[in-house]
């Protein structure tokens, strides 16, 4: 068969095609419009139906309410009858005889409007409705039922209430007898036929074109009723119909070979821009010759051509974009371990990748909750109560979206309806979810803590969620937004795996692993920034040089392990008696340091006296020993700057008041000299004894506060020092320990916050400088 020969075939069929597509489509929608336009006036008929019986059952109750409420209800029955309330009111006793009945009432059997049949079985003739007739004293004295003759006219009145064709059958089990009907002779039998055939209240179609409808009975419509409505196609539809298709099949066996003639030479520069595209050359066009299909043909081939260019440009630059992703994510990871940094990457890369409006990453915490690390377009998304959202995005683990997904360890997507939006969540429209847990699976548990959520083998189920919301320009997410998520997802888990490592390992070592007070790397670098800190803004620094006294005994006497012990202990006092903004160090053996910012030797020498008292006054208990350890301690004192310029001469000279303090018997502190070449530079303060502004210390020159063994502690003004110097007040020390000041404040060091803290007070334990606090 020759090309021509195919063509004009291929015309006869997309004409003709067409043709009878668009025939049957009319065809089968005016028959499902007309079906559902039948449907929707039985429904409505059907409404309209059992509203009038409702109504008619309502003034049937209230009838027999008035007759029932009269002192006389025969009299007060014939009444309502009169007006019309009601065809007849039949009342009997409570044995069931009938007392009174209004004259010319309708037969039996009457149905009454709960669904029940008063007297014997047959065609319904009336409906009625019965109430209760008591005393005043509510004793049952029988009952009053009033009723509504149920005629043609009755059926009538619905048919032109409801503007279908009613019929009132004999029994709900059958639609073969008929009481009453407004349907014509000629469809009367085909709609009872079809209303035999349907159960319940579905519309069926009869053979001559009719909708029928059962209603009835049911509560409020107890009835029995057959809804008729004529169809509304037009006649002759099919006939019209294959008129056009057989015209259009003439015409297009005309038009065929002509159109066919037309096409070769379109169809050979198509075949060759064709071959083109073939080759990768994405340039080729197809010249338009006319608007007919060859001409649509070859616009769209060019419009494909040209899409599918700008396809391959749009994934080379998100190829790109992506590399660019990965490689600034890439160099994130390997150049900062920077935990929200490394985060604010991944989020802002994922969200680059899948198109997202909105996103966060959250991480599991102490007591199973996921905290958001860094989010970015949640504003905007929160309740309208609340349309600044929480200061942090907060989910318990198990709860909502983001819960779920760490809770399982199972990725989720989806649409979010407004009225399921999860409580706490920011509002979206559409959501992918991704968990990621530490690689391996060993790591998770101890990094999040045994509080965060675990599998059945009691391993950590994840590190936390990345979430994203509302994918522009599409309605969901889709299966390879997931597989990316998840890539983004394994690199924040590796991220926050190594930075939690790396934090581990930068804390292990800076602190002693036997008291788990710093160590002396980290001791030289904290002496140098609080020097520095101090001498920037003026204050005061006390370093403390503490020793536990014959140490040694203790070791020789009940063991290194007793020694270990006691070390432990020991630390652990010292933290209880020091500040949080306090920094305690273990130097080496038993010697200790302490840095007391913003303190000055009136402050260093109530902390030194407190830990003597707390050292001497509870023995050390060690197990495997019948008895307590009874250990001491000694303490030097020096401030800076009235005993060096460094960190390493006031250290220096804390060692040197250390060795005095021995020397001094042991269990007691001294206070270093001061040194009279120290360089000072005047700063301007109040007159008098008022303390500063801020109520910090300054520096100044000091007192050397001296503590004798067991003695109360006292003050001496260092040589050269007038005792009227209004440096004095900023140095000196109580000169009891059982001064009434002292024990007014607890034994509150100086200055306005120095209140030592309770047993939750210590030492900051972690590898980032405490904040800045209020001196002593």
């Amino acid at each position: 068969m020759t090309l021509r020969g195919r063509l004009t075939a291929a015309f006869l069929v997309v004409v003709l095609g067409p043709v009878l597509l668009g025939a049957l489509f009319v065809a089968y929608t005016v028959a499902a419009v007309d079906h559902s336009r039948s449907t929707e006036r039985l429904a409505v008929a059907a409404s309209t139906v059992r509203t009038s019986v409702d109504a008619l059952c309502q003034q049937l109750r209230a009838t027999a309410d008035a007759a029932a409420l009269t002192a006389d209800p025969a009299v007060a029955a014939a009444q309502l009858v009169g007006r019309g309330l009601a065809a007849a009111v039949l009342i009997t006793d409570v044995t069931g005889q009938v007392t009174y009945v209004s004259p010319g009432a309708p037969s039996t059997p009457w149905r009454d409007c709960s669904g029940a049949t008063t007297g014997a079985t047959g065609p319904v003739r009336a409906l009625a409705a019965h109430v209760d007739l008591r005393d005043r004293a509510g004793t049952l004295l029988g009952t009053v039922t009033a009723a509504q003759l149920v005629d043609p006219a009755f059926v009538a009145r619905l048919a032109a209430v409801t503007g279908v064709a009613v019929t009132l059958l004999d029994s709900e089990a059958s639609a073969a007898r008929v009481t009453h009907t407004t349907e014509s002779r000629e469809v009367r039998d085909a709609v009872l036929a079809a209303a035999s055939s349907v159960h319940g209240e579905r519309v069926t179609e009869t053979t001559d074109g009719r909708y029928v409808r059962r209603i009835g009975p049911s509560d409020g419509q107890p009835l029995p009723l057959v809804l008729s409505v004529p169809s509304e196609r037009p006649p002759g539809l099919h006939a019209t119909l294959v008129g056009v298709v057989v015209l259009a099949g003439l015409l297009a066996v005309l038009t065929a070979w002509r159109l066919a003639r037309m096409t070769t030479r379109p169809l050979m520069e198509l075949a060759g821009a064709v071959d083109r595209v073939a080759h990768g050359d994405l340039t080729a066009r197809v010249p338009v010759r006319s608007r007919d299909e060859l001409g649509r043909l070859a616009a769209a081939f060019n419009r494909m051509t040209r899409e599918t260019g700008s396809y391959v440009a749009a994934l080379t630059s998100n190829r790109d974009q992506l590399r660019g992703h990965l490689a600034v994510l890439g160099d994130t990871l390997a150049s900062t371990h920077d935990l929200q940094r490394i985060l604010r990457v991944i989020l802002h890369s994922a969200i680059g990748a899948t198109g997202a409006r909105a996103g966060a990453v959250l991480l599991v915490e102490t007591g199973g909750v996921l905290v958001a690390q860094c989010t970015e377009g949640l504003d905007g998304r929160w309740p309208e109560g609340d349309a600044d959202g929480p200061q942090t995005l907060r989910v318990p683990v198990g709860v909502g979206v983001v819960g779920a997904v760490a809770a399982t360890g199972e990725p989720q997507r989806g649409r979010v309806e407004p009225t399921e939006a999860p409580a706490g969540e920011p509002r979206c429209r559409t959501y992918v979810a991704v968990p990621f847990a530490a690689p391996g699976g060993g790591t998770a548990a101890t990094l999040i803590g045994s509080s965060g959520p675990t599998d059945e083998a009691g391993a950590a189920a994840a590190l936390g969620v990345l979430a994203l919301y509302d994918r522009l320009g599409a309605d969901e997410f889709d299966d390879d937004d997931l597989v990316t998520l998840r890539t983004f997802a394994g690199h924040a888990a590796v991220a926050v795996d190594n930075v939690r490592v790396h934090e581990e390992a930068q804390r292990l070592s800076l602190t002693d692993p036997l008291t788990g007070l710093w160590n002396y790397r980290y001791l030289r670098e904290s002496i140098r920034r609080e020097v520095e800190r101090a001498s920037r803004f003026g204050r005061m620094l006390s370093i403390l040089a503490l020793d536990l006294d014959r140490f040694k005994d203790v070791n020789d006497t009940y063991g290194h392990a007793a020694g270990d012990t006691v070390l432990a202990e020991f630390a652990r006092r010292v933290r209880g008696e020091i500040r949080e903004v306090d920094l305690a160090f273990r130097q080496g053996g038993e010697e200790f340091v302490l840095l007391l910012p913003e303190t000055d030797a009136r402050g260093a020498a109530i902390v030194a006296e407190r830990l003597g008292v707390v050292v001497r006054e509870t023995p050390i208990a060690v197990e495997a020993y019948a008895g307590p350890v009874v250990v001491t301690v000694s303490v030097g004192i020096a401030v800076y700057p009235d005993n060096g310029s460094t960190g390493r001469e006031v250290l220096e000279a804390a060692d040197d008041a250390l060795y005095a303090a021995k020397a001094a018997g042991r269990d007691t502190y001294r206070v270093a000299e001061v040194r009279q070449d120290v360089p000072t530079r005047e700063i301007p303060v109040l007159a008098g004894a008022v303390s500063p502004p801020d109520g910090l210390p300054r520096a100044g020159q000091p007192v050397q506060a001296i503590r004798e063994p067991g003695g109360p502690a006292r003050s001496e003004p260092a040589v050269g020092v007038p005792e009227s110097s209004p440096a004095g007040p900023a140095h000196a020390r109580p000169e009891s320990a059982d001064d009434p000041a002292d024990t007014a404040t607890g034994g509150a060091r100086a200055g306005p916050d120095a209140a030592r803290p309770g047993s939750g007070g210590g030492a900051s334990s972690g590898p980032h400088p405490p904040r800045q606090s209020r001196g002593r």
